[in-house]
């Protein structure tokens, strides 16, 4: 593209340099996060990779956003933390159904496309991938003026892992009286966002995210970009004592554990089984929201939930010293899956 042209698409709003310092930032991050099974530099048009040898490979994908936790990061102007949490949030995905992480692409779309903010979110993506072994093989970063407005943009990751078929994690094996285990969330995760920022008034008062809260021994934005938890590293060694996995995001307890039961069981769920994080105590009054919603709508303190058999449950929750025993699976009665006691 000629020097005029760039002109003329600068001024529609399309910067091709800015574009260009992106892309070599990227290349830079993500360049450490290659694993041997990437056959091709990253800035190709398709990604590619091979697989590792596996006797029956199942791949695993998901894709997802961080939602309106987006806004927060824009309130405070921080960037470097969000990257963390969409690829986290993806690989508690595919670890439900047992399988490790492959590699990653992501999607940056923005108004103005800023080189810099581009860095910081990708630098998030790099170090939470390398984290778990995960390749950064691809992505697509645009720019799109008159979609979002300056300032606004919109962050999405894809990722594909692998499972033995015979590793399969279903939930199928799951019986009464099985055992549910909670791991500590690290906060609101990636869910709940909108409801926090109508509630707590920060699209209009913004200001409130700098305030220090003795409750939290933070400031709310600190609290509110704390990033999502990953339990991959330390689940992985016990998945073969493991009946099933339900990582607690939008729909709570209520929305998610079901999904791993069979359709004849329902999970009974001890409420004081587990200390409630003090940022949701807090919502809930600045709010004024009864509990009954509260736990519909956020993890209230519990990010992934653990099934297994009360013979193996000594010997999860001594590998695993934060697991608390939270409830047990029992037959289903009527159309409620989820019984929170």
């Amino acid at each position: 593209m000629n020097s005029a042209d760039r002109e003329t698409y600068a001024r529609a709003g399309v910067d091709i340099k800015a574009a260009d310092r992106a892309k070599e930032l990227i290349k830079r991050l993500a360049h450490p996060t290659l694993t041997p099974g990437v056959l091709c530099d990253v800035g190709f048009f398709g990604s590619i990779f091979q697989l590792p040898a596996y006797s029956e490979p199942v791949l695993v994908s998901s894709v997802d956003g961080v939602g309106t936790k987006l806004k927060i990061a824009s309130l405070l102007d921080r960037y470097d933390t969000i990257g963390i949490d969409l690829v986290n949030h993806c690989v508690n995905d595919i670890l439900t159904c047992g399988a490790s992480p492959l590699f990653f692409l992501d999607y940056i779309a923005m108004g103005k496309l800023i080189p810099e903010r581009v860095e910081a979110l990708v630098g998030g993506i790099a170090k939470a991938c390398q984290d778990v072994n995960c390749a950064l093989i691809g992505g697509e970063t645009a720019e799109m003026p008159g979609v979002y407005q300056p300032g606004d943009f919109e962050l999405v990751g894809f990722i594909v892992g692998v499972v033995e078929k015979a590793n399969l994690l279903t939930g199928s094996t799951i019986v009464p009286e099985d055992i549910i285990l909670g791991l500590p969330s690290s906060g609101l995760h990636t869910n709940g966002y909108s409801l926090v920022r109508k509630v707590l008034d920060l699209d209009n008062h913004s200001s409130s995210l700098q305030v220090f809260h003795p409750r939290l021994k933070r400031t709310l934005g600190e609290e509110l970009l704390e990033p999502h938890r990953c339990y991959y590293q330390e689940i992985k060694p016990l998945l073969h004592k493991v009946k099933g996995l339900a990582h607690i995001t939008g729909g709570s307890f209520e929305g998610n554990i079901p999904r791993i039961l069979p359709r004849s069981l329902a999970a009974h769920i001890s409420k004081d089984a587990w200390n409630v994080p003090a940022i949701f105590r807090l919502i809930q009054e600045q709010g004024k929201i009864s509990e009954a919603e509260m736990y519909r709508v956020f993890n209230m303190g519990i990010g992934m939930v653990i099934i297994c058999s009360p013979q193996q449950t000594a010997e999860v929750t001594a590998a695993l010293p934060q697991a608390k025993k939270i409830g047990k699976v029992i037959p289903s009665r009527g159309s409620k899956r989820v019984i929170l006691a």
